[in-house]
């Protein structure tokens, strides 16, 4: 056998065949069995009398006392024969090993985890029945495996501490895990219960403490703002000292950092009582204390986050971080682990053991969005890993109004966790000492694998989903015995009182001195004139948000909000750059097409061609790298490319080997980061949201495959990315990378909805750009990262262009330009102009085909490079130099209902500046961005070139 020795022995109670062979090869030869099974036949050798260098003479005759001889009597058949006894004792064995197998698989399902008691599941037979066995055997004396040790007890010691360890209060769920090794860790946890230990005095009145604090919060808030949304703890009281169990556990384990994502239940209680925000600053919520500054902006308080240094009471400091977070409940997850990715990458935490992420999540939540599948699958990706998260379902056994046989086609809400290689732990949430075995136990666990791990905290909800809500109304029978719940606050304390661990005086001056505290509070709130709202401070602390910086006498082709960064490039420096990104090292083979693209980036190095698209990004990643810049970049197949462009990581054809071609461009250069992602937009898109947050001085990108798939992330842009600064004051300066083009490839491959963008778009919170030309992209990359003022920047990048022979630019354009939110028309004697068109994107270099084509020397082009935000006098400074009247045309590929002509029109009526009248030519109003058929887009697209010159 191939086994380990220590896994071998453990397959005794399972195989009893297998043990028979490893028996007769120890009387062969006792050198040919594994040392630690050769010790246990050593010493039942000793138990018969016989010394191991005595075995050659005695050969066969001698038998062990195992599972294969019958108690007390003796049988020389050898090891595979025996008596009817032995055979009865051998099918009473194996019988066992199966009994003993059902508990640790199926005990769960049988395990008293409802506090309420309603729970209507079939329970799973463990009967001794069910397994060919009776009353009768149950003074039987059977073998059993505990860890390396192996027992001998009676059947009905075996049976009880069975039903002990998995059918009480902890529902153990593991058996899905294929890997041995993580199963035996997880069976000899249990059984050998070495993750239960008594709970010392000190560590009973800390969870009493905990959940003193959590009902009297509760309790007190309840009073006073009677009527007001707070979404109750409310019957999962057992969550706070959960938590401060959890975070102590991961302090001791060195974890300096950890990040909490959370539904809106219940984070009110946590940002008090485990953030440690003072009251007081909720209170002045509540009273809406100084509303002025919040019209129009911020978030209710029960979406709200807070950081703060806390000091655990193993005199461990930690840093807590609870993420806001909108109603969209899950879409926090990935979030959350974008974070703590950024956290460890920026602090050199590259073995992902200083940080821990903690996930709260309703149950009904929890199995119902598909964004809890999308996160669970990064979990061990290598682009994506954190080092294992901690997911904690605060199962009310209820959604809003919805019971559990509507809400779900799974028996518990965490079988979608089942996909991983993790246990579940099921506890019955009014047990707090199993909840803080389960805690023990979990913390161990993602300690030892660096894996996820599933708590499921089964409770209830006390009152209704917010508090004007009538519960019974849809669910009588669950309310009726709820209303029959003792809190479990006052059940845990009567079970310390009766062990005479606490006193009932002790406990009312816990309550007592907390309400103290929150009366102290609630009072200083009651004169706050004004709420502080917190700057950018830590890592942010030299960045700026807010509207642009503007003058209304400012000169038009200076940005303000650039403060002059410099993107420039020396040609020299450029070359030289380009050279080594066309470099691999000596024993490294690459595709031959590859070196072909190779050696053309050698001939833009020299000036001998032009710079293309793939070139320019690559060279705008290379010199944010070596300025000490740290670039990420993700999103599905971009390390290639979809459009077989990037090819910034090569695969070496004769043995797959990886090479990076930002590898080796400096000592000391930051790390450049290309990851292929999962088939998910929401998920990804969250976790390099999530990653900006907490690393401003990176550049991070997530591009789609194809622009129009951005929208599978819609809850992350319009929740997160567009509004966060307005109502949680966070910055974030992530770039998305979104391919846009009409080139006839259907409805799906051709708009990235330009359009939602700039209806998202007001008080400067996104930038929009669209540039024409590798220069420009080059340029807005670089823009992107030296300015201090951070916005997250949505860029439509091309297609077609990527080959396009005229979108391309010279080393000199990065040398000697910068980033143009708006490309003036060249020509020569403005003053003929007799119309104008402005554009934005790929159908620019139609027009000017069109204009050269038909020698339409009279029309202007102007280039739109950046629709949002961009200050009118940028745009009248543009069109000053032609005269009043000239008609003047926005010209778009997409239907005249979407594209930018929506939002230029209302921006701009039909008259820019009461000097030039304005229309558009677009395709017609549509409910899909585009046609399927190839041949329509190009009579489309010819219709619309024909419009652009002569319609008057």
């Amino acid at each position: 056998m191939s086994a380990e020795p220590a896994e071998e022995l453990d397959l005794a109670c399972y195989n009893a065949s297998y043990v028979e062979q490893l028996l007769q090869k120890y009387l062969d030869d006792r050198n040919d069995v594994p040392e630690n099974w050769r010790d246990y036949f050593d010493r039942q050798a000793a138990d018969n009398g016989i010394a191991a260098s005595e075995l050659g003479s005695k050969g066969p005759s001698f038998q062990p006392r195992s599972i294969f001889r019958e108690s007390g009597g003796g049988d020389s058949g050898g090891p595979v024969g025996g008596t009817t006894g032995n055979v009865k004792l051998q099918k009473t064995q194996y019988r066992s090993d199966q009994l003993v197998q059902a508990y640790r698989s199926r005990g769960h399902y049988n395990a008293k985890l409802d506090p309420l008691k309603l729970n209507k599941q079939v329970r799973t037979p463990l009967s001794l029945e069910s397994f060919g066995l009776s009353r009768s055997d149950l003074d039987e004396r059977v073998y059993y495996t505990n860890g390396d040790q192996i027992e001998q007890i009676p059947l009905r010691d075996l049976v009880k501490r069975l039903e002990d360890l998995y059918c009480s209060h902890i529902g153990y769920q593991f058996t899905h895990i294929d890997e041995l090794e993580v199963q035996q860790w997880i069976i000899d946890r249990i059984e050998r219960q070495s993750h239960i230990k008594e709970l010392s005095n000190g560590v009973q009145k800390q969870i009493l403490q905990r959940l003193t604090e959590a009902t009297v919060f509760e309790e007190f808030v309840r009073k006073k703002y009677v009527g007001a949304k707070t979404f109750s703890l409310f019957g999962s009281e057992m969550l706070i000292p959960m938590l401060d169990i959890l975070i102590d556990r991961a302090a001791s384990n060195h974890v300096r950092e950890v990040v909490l994502g959370m539904p809106h239940r219940g984070r009110l209680n946590v940002l008090t009582n485990i953030i440690g925000q003072p009251p007081r600053e909720l209170f002045a919520q509540f009273n809406d204390v100084d509303f002025h500054q919040f019209i129009g902006g911020g978030d209710v308080k029960y979406h709200l986050g807070n950081s703060v240094d806390k000091m655990t009471s193993s005199g461990n400091e930690v840093h807590l971080s609870l993420s806001f977070n909108p109603s969209h409940l899950e879409f926090i997850n990935t979030v959350v682990l974008g974070r703590l990715r950024a956290k460890q990458d920026r602090t050199g935490d590259m073995n992902r053991r200083k940080g821990m992420a903690v996930l709260i999540h309703g149950d009904a939540a929890f199995i119902g969005e598909g964004i809890v599948q999308e996160t669970l699958n990064l979990s061990q990706l290598e682009g994506y890993k954190v080092g294992g998260t901690v997911h904690v379902i605060v199962n009310n056994q209820i959604g809003f109004t919805t019971s559990v046989d509507d809400s779900r086609s799974t028996r518990y809400c965490t079988d979608i966790a089942r996909m991983l290689q993790i246990p579940i732990f099921h506890v019955n949430g009014d047990d707090p000492e199993a909840v803080a075995d389960v805690v023990s136990m979990a913390m161990d666990f993602r300690e030892t694998f660096q894996r996820d791990v599933i708590i499921d905290l089964v409770c209830y909800r006390r009152l209704g989903h917010n508090e004007a809500d009538e519960p019974s109304f849809t669910q009588p029978l669950m309310y009726k015995a709820i209303d029959k719940q003792p809190p479990i606050r006052d059940s845990y304390l009567e079970r310390l009182i009766n062990q005479k661990r606490i006193t009932v005086e002790e406990a009312n001056k816990m309550t007592d001195d907390y309400q103290e505290f929150l009366k102290g509070e609630y009072d200083i709130a009651q004169e706050m004139k004004e709420r502080s709202l917190r700057r950018p401070e830590g890592v942010w602390e030299e960045f700026d948000g807010g509207l642009e910086p503007s003058s209304d006498d400012a000169d038009p082709d200076h940005d303000p909000a650039d403060e002059c960064p410099e993107t420039r490039i020396s040609v020299d420096r450029s070359g030289e750059i380009l050279r080594m990104l066309a470099t691999v090292p000596e024993d490294f083979h690459r595709n031959r097409k590859l070196t072909r693209i190779a050696d053309q980036r050698k001939e833009m190095a020299n000036g001998e061609r032009l710079l293309d698209w793939a070139a320019a990004e690559a060279l705008a990643f290379a010199t944010l790298s070596m300025e000490g810049h740290r670039v990420r970049l993700s999103g599905q197949d971009c390390q290639r490319g979809t459009f077989n462009q990037r090819h910034s990581v090569l695969h070496d054809i004769n043995n797959g080997q990886e090479h990076s071609i930002f590898s080796n461009l400096s000592t000391k250069q930051a790390p450049v980061e290309i990851v292929n992602s999962p088939l998910s937009e929401a998920g990804v898109l969250g976790f390099d949201y999530g990653y900006s947050l907490d690393y401003p001085n990176a550049l991070v990108a997530w591009e789609a495959q194809f622009g129009d798939f951005s929208n599978a992330a819609q809850v992350i842009i319009d929740q997160f990315m567009a509004s966060a600064e307005d109502k949680w004051r966070r910055l974030s300066g992530l770039v998305l990378l979104l391919p846009h083009g009409y080139e006839g490839q259907g409805p799906e491959h051709s708009s990235a909805r330009l359009e939602r963008f700039l209806w998202l778009a007001a008080e400067d919170n996104i930038q929009v750009a669209i540039p024409t030309t590798p220069a420009q992209y080059f340029h807005v990359l670089r823009r992107q990262m030296k300015r201090s003022w951070k916005k997250p920047l949505i860029l439509f990048t091309p297609k077609s262009l990527l080959r396009h022979p005229a979108a391309v630019s010279s080393l000199e354009e990065l040398a000697t330009n910068k980033f143009e939110r708006i490309i003036k028309d060249t020509r020569e004697n403005p003053e003929t102009t007799s119309r104008v068109i402005m554009c934005s994107g790929k159908v620019y270099y139609d027009l000017a085909h069109y204009r050269e084509e038909h020698h339409r020397h009279d029309v202007a082009i102007i280039r739109v490079e950046q629709p949002y935000p961009l200050k009118n006098q940028t745009v009248q400074a543009v069109l000053d130099q032609y005269q009043d009247g000239v008609p003047l045309y926005w010209v778009q590929e997409e239907p005249d209902n979407m594209g930018v002509w929506p939002y230029w029109k209302l921006r701009y009526g039909h008259r820019m500046f009461e000097r030039f009248p304005l229309s558009v030519i677009a395709r017609e109003t549509s409910s899909s961005p585009a046609t399927g058929s190839k041949a329509a887009h190009e009579y489309e697209q010819q219709q619309l070139l024909e419009r652009a010159f002569n319609d008057t």
